[in-house]
């Protein structure tokens, strides 16, 4: 039934007649097992991966694009770890039927090349196919078939597109200036993915397309690939390129990916400053409680970011969430929630130690449900996502009833803050990765601390 509704919605999405789409999907039930998409998962290869150049190439021209894709999460996208253990955890639950979903936006060399196949390993990869969503991958898009699920078009024959107008010629290859690739619509291209069910699993694009920012020049190139002055070729004029480190929320975690701890820093310094502006908390209460009273705090999450939700992209991976505590003059805690239990994890359904032990925990963290409504951890498990993101440039309003005892010391601190961390340590164990939990890093994007005075 799941492979059935995936192929109706692929063919509905490719435009075939109502009454053609049965016998259609009937026809490619029998003829395979496997889910198959003939634009990104093909049954039989489309393109030829070696056909087309490595990012090793283009380095002799393009040092510093390629020295910054080479940290960047397009360049880690088949890398890493937490990735190949998501698919190989796929691969095991379904049984290789959707092996090629999840690599058709990661690697769409390998994916449409005939590498990336019904039980393919990692290890057995072509190298330019491990490179991920390299050079090529961009820069040799001849269209858009459909803002998802990795919908471009590539041929190795195509000039490397860009985003200068009238380029000079040069002997390594034909250039052209394509539109395309400065649009939102081309990384939607990727990074909005549906579920083989239909589930609507990641919209950033949709997001934008919805948002104050929409059908403008203010796209996700513009925070993403912030411009600079520099040469686009070695040695070449003077003009305003873009970054190619593809910032984004993430730190590589895998050992040695990263070359140097100045690289590293300076990956670091981009996620926080990304991160710095997206969002603001307030709390607001009465100046003066009475003891033994209720003292009620409204909690309010701003979006600050005009152009998407925050969060967004797998943000039923993500963790975002708000950690307030209220302690009296003496130090002592009257009331908490967002913290973590023994395992570093929030006391929600999927804590060991502690699970729903803060009914009042506040998370903007998306949650994947069953069939029967029930939570699950991997999205190919899920019928339904709840979507607590907050829209862009809007904000969220909470309320928290803190009971306040009859000798609480005067005054009360309030400290509020937005926290934020890439994956949950529940999932890295799950999967089998507990020694990259050490490297998860919160992130605090927005605090404030207030106080009330008791009587």
């Amino acid at each position: 039934m799941r492979k059935h509704a995936w192929l109706l919605f692929l063919l509905a999405g490719l435009g075939c007649e109502t009454n053609e789409i049965e016998e259609t999907v009937d026809a490619a039930l029998l003829e395979s097992p496997n889910v198959h998409d003939p634009l990104s998962m093909p049954e039989s290869p489309t393109l030829d991966p070696s056909s087309f150049d490595s990012a090793t190439d283009c380095q002799f021209c393009h040092s510093k694009y390629v020295e910054e894709w080479s940290t960047s999460g397009h360049a880690y996208a088949m890398k890493d770890p937490v990735f190949q253990a998501l698919v190989k955890q796929r691969q095991e639950d379904l049984e290789g039927t959707e092996d090629q979903f999840c690599t058709q936006c990661h690697s769409a060399l390998g994916t449409r090349g005939g590498e990336c196949v019904p039980g393919f390993n990692f290890e057995e990869l072509s190298s330019i196919v491990m490179e991920g969503v390299t050079c090529v991958a961009c820069h040799q898009v001849t269209g858009l078939e459909r803002p998802f699920n990795s919908g471009h078009t590539l041929s190795s024959d195509a000039p490397m597109m860009g985003g200068i107008e009238n380029p000079q010629k040069t002997a390594a290859h034909d250039s052209a200036a394509d539109p395309l690739i400065q649009s939102a619509a081309f990384c939607g291209g990727c990074h909005d993915v549906v579920e083989t069910n239909g589930l609507n699993l990641e919209r950033p694009h949709e997001e934008w397309i919805e948002s104050p920012l929409g059908g403008s020049s203010e796209t996700c190139q513009s925070c993403h690939m912030p411009a600079e002055a520099g040469d686009a070729v070695d040695g070449g004029p003077e003009r305003q390129i873009h970054s190619h480190r593809f910032r984004g929320v993430g730190i590589p975690m895998l050992e040695g990916f990263v070359p140097d701890a100045e690289t590293m820093a300076i990956l670091d310094g981009e996620v926080e400053e990304l991160l710095s502006g997206s969002s603001n908390v307030e709390v607001s209460h009465p100046d003066v409680i009475l003891a033994g009273e209720q003292l009620d705090l409204v909690v309010t999450i701003q979006n600050l970011i005009p152009g998407h939700n925050l969060p967004t992209g797998s943000n039923f991976l993500r963790q975002f969430w708000l950690d307030l505590i209220v302690t009296d003059s003496e130090g002592r805690v009257l009331y908490r929630t967002g913290d973590l239990d023994s395992n570093g994890d929030l006391r929600n359904v999927w804590s060991e130690t502690d699970p729903f032990g803060d009914p009042d925990l506040i998370t903007l963290t998306s949650d994947l449900l069953d069939a029967k409504g029930d939570p699950v951890l991997f999205p190919w498990d899920a019928v339904e996502l709840v979507n607590r993101a907050i829209a862009p440039a809007h904000e969220r309003t909470y309320t928290l009833f803190v009971p306040v005892p009859e000798d609480a010391a005067t005054p009360l601190e309030v400290q509020a803050s937005l926290l934020f961390r890439a994956f949950p340590p529940y999932l890295l164990r799950t999967l089998g990765l507990s020694d990259y939990v050490g490297k998860l890093k919160i992130r605090t994007l927005s605090s404030v601390v207030t106080s009330v005075d008791v009587e």
